[in-house]
């Protein structure tokens, strides 16, 4: 801790996404954003006024090198998110990084290994884990009511065409690259719906190109990518990402089955989360609405917040993540996504583009806890 028992926090990519984060450090009472880092030097100054920082930087090796931290969040392009955490933690700051980890496998390896050497610890900013309903589903697998969970589907369906104009590394570290490159929110919620599981081997498949990018290039990333995950356990998870084809967005969409128990998430606006347990429907064909399971099965810790939660972005992610970075910080509760679950959730989609290169040969995944 820094002086006076303050927490003091680094937000890097102060400008855009970093900037999510402040009603969560706020609620906590004794974090504080100190400093922060953004090279829109244009739009630094607004940004410190806002988050109320002491400090900004244009550059980030500046503020690791100057500025009096305990934690780095970081909220800048997937391409810098390694860099940048091994940089913070070879000074053993803490650090929660935005999805994904990293954009290659050697990337994801050299970021292991500075967390092994380092004292700080690391947390990846999956926020999708977080979402009320994912949350309820999580807490129901918990408490026994699905059984035991063996095959689930994850879909982010997010048209990003006109996107990759205006924040222009998407278009290559997104949409220029073949196969799951944006997995995350879809792999992660589901993967704590298997607990104590990981996938061991992966199959890329594309559904071809269709479009092409203002100067006429055609994109390197098939429109719809499929990537079937096959568990330890023995389960499987099918996994869509399409960031380019012309629909509406569709990007929290969720399956579940288990023994005793499956989940559907709603697909459009309008549409409710639904949810069949042998426990509490009447017959196989007896849905609940999932919300009707919310006085139950809602954690405390999230009803204590909702608020708050629900007004910070991403259906309360961005304020949950930051009070579970700040708890594993302290020591008052493990570490959610700590640097494995956070490689169990990134390295499917680094080797499904292996695969899909591969006519969908089956993959083996590295399990980082080996490394």
């Amino acid at each position: 801790m820094s002086k006076m028992n303050k927490l003091n926090l680094g937000i890097v990519g102060a400008c855009g996404r970093g900037a999510s984060f402040k009603d969560a450090c706020d609620a906590m009472g004794h974090v504080a954003i100190h400093a922060v880092c953004d090279t829109n030097a244009d739009a630094l100054s607004a940004a410190r006024e806002r988050l109320g920082a002491c400090e900004q930087y244009t550059a980030y090796e500046e503020m690791l090198d100057k500025s009096e931290l305990d934690a780095i969040i970081i909220g800048t392009p997937m391409h810098f998110h390694v860099p940048m955490a091994v940089a913070a933690l070879h000074k053993n700051l803490h650090v929660l990084s935005e999805v994904t980890a990293g954009v290659s496998v050697e990337e994801c390896r050299q970021l292991v290994a500075a967390c092994k050497a380092s004292k700080g610890i690391y947390m990846m900013a999956e926020n999708y884990t977080y979402m009320q309903p994912n949350v309820i589903v999580r807490e129901l697998v918990r408490r026994g009511l699905f059984g035991k969970t063996y095959f689930a589907e994850g879909e982010y369906l997010h048209e990003l065409k006109e996107l990759n104009e205006i924040t222009v590394w998407r278009r290559k570290w997104q949409t220029g690259v073949n196969g799951i490159t944006y997995g995350t929110h879809s792999l992660g919620p589901i993967l704590q719906w298997m607990p104590g599981d990981r996938v061991v081997a992966v199959s890329g498949v594309g559904s071809g190109h269709h479009y092409r990018d203002p100067r006429n290039a055609e994109y390197e990333n098939e429109d719809s990518c499929l990537m079937l995950c096959k568990m330890a356990s023995g389960g499987l998870v099918k996994i869509r990402v399409d960031m380019l084809s012309d629909r509406p967005h569709s990007c929290t969409n969720y399956q579940l089955q288990g023994t005793d128990g499956c989940y559907e998430s709603s697909r459009a606006h309008g549409e409710k989360d639904r949810v069949w347990l042998r426990s509490h429907c009447k017959d196989r064909n007896t849905w609940l609405d999932l919300a009707e399971l919310t006085n139950d099965f809602l954690p405390d810790f999230w009803k204590e917040n909702m608020a708050r939660g629900e007004a910070a972005g991403h259906g309360g992610g961005d304020f949950f993540e930051i009070l579970d970075f700040i708890n594993a910080i302290e020591g008052n509760r493990p570490n959610p996504i700590g640097i494995h679950e956070a490689m169990d959730m990134t390295l499917p989609g680094l080797v499904s583009q292996q695969s899909i290169q591969a006519d969908a040969r089956w993959m083996e995944v590295p399990d980082s806890r080996t490394w």
